[in-house]
C-alpha cells in the first residue's frame, strides 16, 4: 500500500509540476504521510523529482537550439545556488525546517496564484537585461530550488523572461535546464551527505514520470486557469495544515 500511495502521489506531482510547477504539493506530504521526518522527506523528494528533469529537457530540445552559450554562462550560477541551498538544508535542524515549510508552501502557492501577473510584468519589459539584479535573482531561486523548490519554476521563468531576449517557449526550456541543474546538484549532495530513504525513490519517481508524461495531454483538454487556481488553493490549504502540525 505504501508503494502504491507513493506512485499515485508521484503521478499527481508530475501532473501538478507540468501544469503549474508545484510538484512538491503532492509528493512532499505523501512522504510525510508514510512516516518520514520533515527534512528526510524533503531530501528524498528532491532526489525523486530530479529524475523528472531528464524528460522535460529531452522534450525541449527544439527550443534549446542555439541557447547553449546562455546556458554555459548561467549554469555555474545555478549549480552554485543549488549546492548552497542543499547545504543550508543539511545544516537546518529537522524541527526548524518543519516550522519553515508551511511558509515556503504558502509562498509558493501565492506565487502560483499570481503567476499570470508575474508573467505579464516580465513580458512588459521592453529591453531584456541580464544585469546584476537578474543574475542575483537567478542565484537566489537556485538556492531556493536546492533547499525546497516548490514553485521555483514560476520565479525562474519570470527572471529568464525579464533578463533574456526569449519568448515563453524558449524561456520555459531554459528554466527547465537551469532548475534541473540546481536540483541535480542538490540531489547528488543529498545522496552523499543526507539521509535519503531510497526505498521511497523508485515508486515516487515512476509516478512523477507518468504524471509528467500525461501533463501536456491534460493541459490540452482542460482549462489551464482553473487548474492553476485549484492547485494554488490546495497549496494554501496544505500550508495551513502543515502550520497546524508544526506549531
Amino acid at each position: 500500500m505504501t508503494g502504491l500511495l507513493l506512485v499515485l502521489a508521484g503521478v499527481a506531482a508530475g501532473l501538478s509540476g507540468s501544469i503549474a510547477g508545484l510538484a512538491s504539493l503532492f509528493s512532499y506530504p505523501a512522504l510525510l504521510a508514510v512516516g518520514l521526518p520533515a527534512t528526510t522527506a524533503n531530501v528524498t523528494n528532491t532526489v525523486a523529482l530530479a529524475f523528472s528533469t531528464v524528460g522535460q529537457v529531452a522534450g525541449s530540445r527544439p527550443e534549446l537550439s542555439g541557447q547553449w552559450p546562455v546556458l554555459r554562462r548561467l549554469a555555474p550560477l545555478t549549480l552554485l545556488g543549488g549546492a548552497t541551498g542543499a547545504g543550508l538544508l543539511l545544516v537546518t535542524p529537522s524541527e526548524a525546517f518543519e516550522r519553515i515549510v508551511p511558509f515556503l508552501v504558502g509562498g509558493a502557492a501565492l506565487v502560483l496564484l499570481f503567476q499570470p501577473r508575474i508573467r505579464a510584468v516580465a513580458a512588459r519589459r521592453g529591453s531584456p537585461d541580464a544585469g546584476p539584479a537578474v543574475l542575483g535573482g537567478i542565484f537566489a531561486v537556485a538556492v531556493y530550488g536546492g533547499y525546497f523548490g516548490a514553485a521555483a519554476g514560476v520565479l525562474m521563468l519570470a527572471l529568464v523572461l525579464i533578463g533574456l531576449p526569449v519568448g515563453l517557449a524558449r524561456g520555459n526550456a531554459l528554466k527547465a535546464v537551469l532548475l534541473g541543474l540546481a536540483n541535480a546538484v542538490a540531489a547528488v549532495g543529498f545522496a552523499v551527505l543526507g539521509t535519503v530513504e531510497w526505498w521511497a525513490v523508485p515508486p515516487l519517481a515512476i509516478g512523477v514520470a507518468i504524471g509528467g508524461w500525461c501533463g501536456p495531454w491534460v493541459v490540452r483538454r482542460l482549462p489551464a486557469g482553473p487548474l492553476r487556481v485549484g492547485i494554488a488553493l490546495a497549496g494554501l490549504g496544505l500550508a495551513v495544515w502543515l502550520a497546524v502540525q508544526a506549531y
